[in-house]
């Protein structure tokens, strides 16, 4: 049974690791002749768009699922017509547009930080004479890890903006002065069945995610509840099939959803060590129709993703539950190279692990501070 998957970078990797043990074969498409998968199966060089490549990619495949959200939606809709494509390709197209994501939750009844469409600078002005200051002005399509991202705290800031946007469709959000960031993956299968893993909890730098702590500290039930019921209103409204994530900010003990991924998740890459069913696996059993596997912890976990360069292997190693995954990439500024995952029995233990890590980890990008200060939430 060959599984196909569009794009082949670092969370498509991981989700073939997952499905061998499951006697699975895969094979991927990527227009980057460079896609780490092509280390551990079979790649087709092309791009999206290419239809004959598609075709030729399409044949004698079992169903089609995708690691990458910005494939284009036409693909996914041109593949559908030949074999089973999961998520659905509706899933992806809603996902693409920042400004239809918010207008699909708002339809659910989710709530979210107030929001306006911008098409120009004028239409810019007239949504923050709503809005106001401070803001968040988003391209409405593309962009991600901090990219086509504007922060409008001062006239100034809106100056710049303007003066630097591209011709394209924008949403403008009120700023939210939120506690934390936290995410939830959900998992729903061919047949119904969903299962849902514990809140995560999340730090970022520069628009990238850095760190990850699951389950999430001092974590009220009424907002993991919250969260799951939120979870479930989207994946029956888009009958979904695979791991969804959704992103929240946690504001005066409520949660307002930020953005929906139809993938398997980088806040997720804990539940490979930390979870009884990793979400790469469950993804696989959902696409496929198998029973999902648990979703519960086997222990407390933090996540760091390692951005533009690598640390010493055996200096990680040597930290006891210590767990490392390397993409196989070349270094670049601003690239995810690979992640390392803690795990361990408690909070307290999980706290002296972290700062068991070596000096490469405990500089400010890593995040190690909203773990390790005397009043961190991970302490508390």
């Amino acid at each position: 049974m060959t599984i196909g998957i569009l794009g082949g970078g670092q969370l498509g990797y991981m989700l073939a690791l997952a499905g061998y043990p499951l006697g699975l074969h895969f094979r991927f498409l990527d227009p980057s002749p460079e896609a780490p998968v092509g280390r551990i199966a079979q790649r087709v060089t092309a791009d999206y768009t290419d239809q004959a490549a598609l075709e030729k990619f399409a044949s004698g495949l079992e169903l089609v699922t995708y690691e990458f959200e910005n494939v284009p939606v036409e693909a996914a809709n041109f593949l559908a017509e030949r074999v089973p494509v999961y998520p659905p390709p509706a899933a992806l197209k809603a996902a693409q547009d920042r400004l239809a994501e918010k207008n699909l939750f708002r339809k659910l009844g989710v709530t979210t930080a107030e929001f306006a469409g911008v098409s120009n600078s004028a239409e810019l002005d007239s949504a923050l004479k709503t809005l106001g200051l401070p803001a968040v002005l988003k391209t409405s399509r593309m962009g991600y890890d901090g990219k086509g991202q504007w922060i409008l705290r001062t006239t100034q800031d809106v100056a710049k903006a303007k003066s630097e946007m591209p011709r394209a469709e924008f949403i403008l959000e009120r700023f939210v002065p939120f506690t934390r960031e936290l995410s939830v993956l959900a998992v729903r299968s061919r047949n119904g069945e969903t299962a849902i893993y514990p809140l995560v909890e999340n730090h970022h730098r520069s628009g990238i995610l850095r760190l990850s702590i699951a389950p999430a500290p001092r974590l009220d039930p009424t907002i993991q509840h919250a969260a799951e019921n939120v979870a479930h209103r989207v994946l029956e409204s888009l009958k979904y099939v695979g791991v969804l994530a959704i992103e929240f900010f946690e504001h005066r003990g409520e949660l307002l959803a930020n953005e929906l991924a139809p993938r398997v998740h980088n806040s997720g890459h804990w539940s490979i060590e930390g979870a009884v069913t990793s979400q790469f696996e469950n993804h696989l059993r959902a696409v496929l129709g198998l029973p999902l596997g648990s979703t519960g912890l086997t222990g407390h976990c933090a996540m760091l993703n390692l951005i533009g360069d690598l640390p010493e292997s055996a200096e990680v190693l040597a930290v006891p539950d210590a767990h490392l995954h390397l993409y196989g990439k070349s270094p670049r500024p601003g690239r995810k190279l690979g992640h390392v995952t803690l795990r361990a029995a408690s909070p307290e233990r999980l706290a002296l692990r972290l700062s068991e890590l070596p000096a490469f980890f405990h500089r400010p990008d890593f995040c190690l501070d909203a773990a390790l200060a005397p009043s961190a939430s991970l302490r508390a």
